[in-house]
């Protein structure tokens, strides 16, 4: 990446967060979810996900209550609040990835209904690169993500800058923990206007998908190229 090497303000990266045998307790209830397809501006990612505790609805921003947060995602989610010395019930929102080969996310800010992040990453190793700026004042950070580590996003590396994944090379499941900000529990907001794409997941959704299952054919693809509105 082109630009000023910065660290970001606000993050944190925890090697070795789970132990071997913690990971695959996970994988092996991570991979016979049902992840519903992630719908952006009417195309469709690779990367397939599952909501639970908040759903939000990426075209029109809606933040509603959602599936809760399942007993076996209990003991990670109270070991990432302590991440943030926050009670666990903050982290309002547990969200299920799995990305298979040649999956990414663009460039996004997390949407402005969640506030500070706590993501674990499972199965295989990816970069996470960072950025601030345009042109000469560009500022750039690439975080590798190991399996079984943690990151912690808040402050200025959750509010002003972006980030990516870019396309991985073997299937890799991530964790992430959110919590709301003020105003957005369990209410139907407009953030039209700060937010675009679409996602729907779940069987009410329609479109679930099997974390090894075929998925849909693509072409050009914002939501897994090189922007993205913020998820």
């Amino acid at each position: 990446m082109r630009g000023i090497v910065e660290e970001p303000a606000g993050l944190r990266y925890v090697p070795d967060f789970l132990s071997e045998a913690q990971e695959d307790w996970l994988l092996e209830r991570l991979v016979t979810l049902e992840y519903g397809e992630v719908r952006m501006l009417g195309q469709v990612a690779r990367r397939v996900v599952r909501h639970y505790g908040t759903s939000y609805h990426f075209e029109t921003g809606a933040v509603m209550p959602g599936e809760p947060i399942p007993d076996w995602l209990e003991p990670v989610r109270a070991r990432c609040a302590a991440l943030l010395e926050r009670p666990t019930a903050d982290l309002a929102e547990a969200l299920a990835t799995f990305y298979p080969p040649g999956a990414s996310i663009g460039w996004h800010r997390d949407a402005p209904a969640f506030g500070d992040v706590v993501g674990v990453s499972l199965g295989s190793p990816s970069p996470m690169r960072f950025q601030l700026g345009k042109g000469d004042e560009r500022r750039v950070w690439e975080q590798w993500l190991e399996p079984r580590s943690a990151y912690v996003l808040a402050g200025p590396v959750r509010t002003r800058w972006q980030h990516h994944i870019p396309a991985v090379r073997e299937p890799r499941y991530s964790l992430t923990f959110r919590t709301l900000r003020r105003g957005f529990g369990g209410r139907r907001r407009s953030l039209a206007g700060e937010g675009a794409g679409g996602l729907v997941t779940g069987p009410a959704g329609g479109g679930s998908t099997p974390a090894h299952g075929s998925s849909p054919a693509h072409g050009t693809n914002l939501a897994d190229g090189r922007g993205e509105p913020d998820v």
